[in-house]
């Protein structure tokens, strides 16, 4: 029988990246020493992600994901594949707590547009028969305000961010068709840059616009995607600090943004990191619509595999409930085990443990 997705987001539900195995490190190796083929390196992935499909359905998450085997890092393998944008090898990576990420990043060189063979379209398709009804397929993918992160408009291409914004709204747009007309009703964005316009120090600011210039920038690009969308598509906003080999990038609670955002941006979730102090209280919570998004609550850590306690879980639900109703919050670990290919510092049983662990935990709770 299939699970219907009118409840999604789910009381117990993820981010999305799953830890790669060393089968797909090997065969990634592999396939860039030229000693198998792209047809090879695909099937060992597909392989993979039956596996994980299946464990995700066995621990009993109503929502599953393809782990993001298919990618080296969280956003560039779908920015890259755009009309207008491409890959390249920057001077330096993101820098993080205590280390640089591997350099790779996005950048504009064209007008912007959808590309109707996106790679992905097939990836979904592919996944999605491999899910057969058992749960609800989820797609994640950059959200499109990732495109105005530091560096990445061209500004002999895109002089005016107004115009750079008009068509990356459209990309979106079609975007989001295409993904439906290949099957996908959960879709989740991963948006970085959001959560840093609540950073103390804005790390993807370029210095020429305030904060509140790009705060509503941000909720007019992502509502100017969502208008007009399939009614029976469901689309969250998961918004993250940095997650890179259990290490983070910035801090910052969300009160900055959530008058505006929380308020104002028409997904149907999101979520939101909360498993140390870096993120905040709860208080934002309060400009969530009341009978509106669900709040995912990250209360559980995806950098380490020791389990939170669960009275401790019980009494930041509990506290998260004075700002915003019991009946729209659900758990989650605060971001994906493996946001690149290299991972977070856990082994695959314990995030196999964590897992299963919020899903009791939401069973008995929520």
């Amino acid at each position: 029988m299939s699970v219907t997705i009118t409840k999604a987001p789910f009381k117990a539900d993820h981010v999305g990246s799953l830890l790669r195995p060393e089968r797909i490190h090997l065969a990634r190796k592999q396939f860039a020493d030229g000693t198998i083929s792209a047809t090879e390196l695909h099937e060992i992935e597909t392989e993979e992600i039956k596996r994980i499909v299946d464990k995700q359905v066995e621990i009993g998450l109503e929502a599953v994901t393809d782990g993001e085997f298919r990618r080296k890092f969280w956003h560039t393998d779908f920015l890259e594949h755009l009309n207008g944008v491409e890959g390249y090898v920057p001077e330096q990576g993101f820098q993080f707590k205590g280390e640089e990420t591997e350099r790779y990043d996005v950048r504009v060189n064209g007008k912007v547009s959808f590309n109707p063979n996106h790679p992905q379209l097939k990836d979904f398709e592919e996944f999605k028969e491999i899910v057969g009804g058992r749960a609800v397929p989820k797609l994640t993918i950059p959200s499109p305000n990732q495109l105005f992160n530091k560096g990445i408009r061209d500004e002999s291409i895109y002089p005016d961010i107004e115009e750079f914004a008009k068509d990356v709204i459209q990309t979106y747009r079609d975007a989001l068709q295409a993904f439906y007309n290949a099957g996908v009703r959960y879709l989740q964005f991963d948006d970085v840059y959001i959560a840093g316009l609540s950073s103390p120090d804005i790390p993807f600011n370029d210095g020429k616009y305030s904060r509140d210039k790009l705060i509503d920038l941000a909720l007019r690009v992502i509502n100017g995607v969502l208008e007009g969308k399939p009614e029976d598509l469901v689309v969250t906003t998961h918004l993250c600090r940095g997650n890179y080999r259990s290490n983070w990038a910035f801090e910052g609670s969300y009160d900055l943004i959530a008058p505006t955002l929380f308020a104002k941006e028409k997904v149907d979730g999101f979520f939101l990191e909360y498993d140390d102090e870096r993120s905040g209280g709860f208080k934002p919570l309060n400009h969530i619509p009341l009978g509106g998004p669900k709040v995912v609550l990250g209360v559980f850590t995806s950098k380490f595999g020791e389990l939170e306690d669960k009275e401790a879980i019980k009494a930041r639900v509990e506290e998260a409930s004075k700002y915003v109703p019991l009946e729209q919050i659900c758990i989650s670990p605060q971001c994906g085990f493996a946001s690149t290919h290299h991972g977070n510092k856990l082994t695959e049983e314990e995030q196999w443990q964590k897992l299963k662990y919020i899903v009791d935990v939401a069973n008995e709770i929520l």
